[in-house]
């Protein structure tokens, strides 16, 4: 398991630079209207540049998957092509402490040090309420990543995928939900959010090859709700 694991991060996190790639994204997805999902947050480390997804929960919270981490993480606010990206903002960082590079606990919170101005290209989305734990099958997820599993070209365009959730129930481990379709997220797609309902009911977090597709391993936000507002409120 712990192998297999390892792989998958190498699947979704991958070192690129903006624009290197054609207009590729999520396996399977289409482009997405430009500013269309003005949550979305471009996370690049300004030294390697390697490049994972996020998005805005508060004025100056970013939630992302754990393993983004990198010593330099700045992120991008309003992106839609990553080719013209605008001033960066340094972050601080707060992964999970019991996040161990393998499934669950794959979340991780970034301060802005600079507070979001919001406006129709930058918007916060909604975390699932406490009392109600139900997610919708009909979902949407999105992000810079590469339109190939076996290749990586990172799109300088927002692409996203209509999912539909086959199963909700945790796999791995309590807090992660898994999907099998031959299409979804993949390299570059890390930390971007599975949205259910206009709500961001999991983060981008692995995925595992399968004779018929691949599994797609999503942290699920509302079994981490107590440490996130424990994280904000600090």
């Amino acid at each position: 398991m712990n192998f297999c694991w390892f792989i998958t991060i190498l699947l979704l996190l991958h070192s690129c630079n903006p624009g290197d790639g054609m207009d590729h994204g999520i396996v399977g997805g289409h482009v997405s209207v430009p500013h269309s999902r003005p949550y979305m947050v471009y996370i690049q480390d300004s030294r390697t540049h390697s490049a994972c997804d996020g998005f805005l929960i508060r004025k100056d919270f970013v939630m992302t998957a754990a393993h983004c981490k990198t010593s330099h993480l700045k992120v991008y606010l309003g992106v839609s092509d990553t080719t013209l990206l605008p001033t960066g903002i340094d972050v601080v960082s707060y992964p999970h402490k019991s996040f161990e590079n393998k499934p669950g606990n794959d979340i991780m919170l970034l301060k802005l040090k600079t507070p979001a101005t919001l406006s129709k290209t930058v918007t916060i989305i909604d975390l699932p309420n406490p009392w109600n734990n139900k997610i919708l099958k009909d979902c949407l997820v999105m992000g810079w990543g590469s339109m190939k599993y076996e290749d990586f070209s990172p799109s300088k365009v927002l692409r996203e995928l209509n999912v539909t959730l086959k199963n909700v129930t945790n796999c791995f481990e309590p807090d992660v939900i898994c999907n099998e379709d031959p299409f979804g997220p993949s390299k570059g797609d890390s930390g971007g959010p599975l949205v259910c309902g206009g709500i961001a009911q999991g983060i981008v977090s692995f995925n595992l090859k399968k004779t018929e597709g691949y599994i797609t391993g999503y942290t699920r936000v509302s079994e981490h709700l107590q440490w996130i507002h424990k994280i904000m409120n600090m």
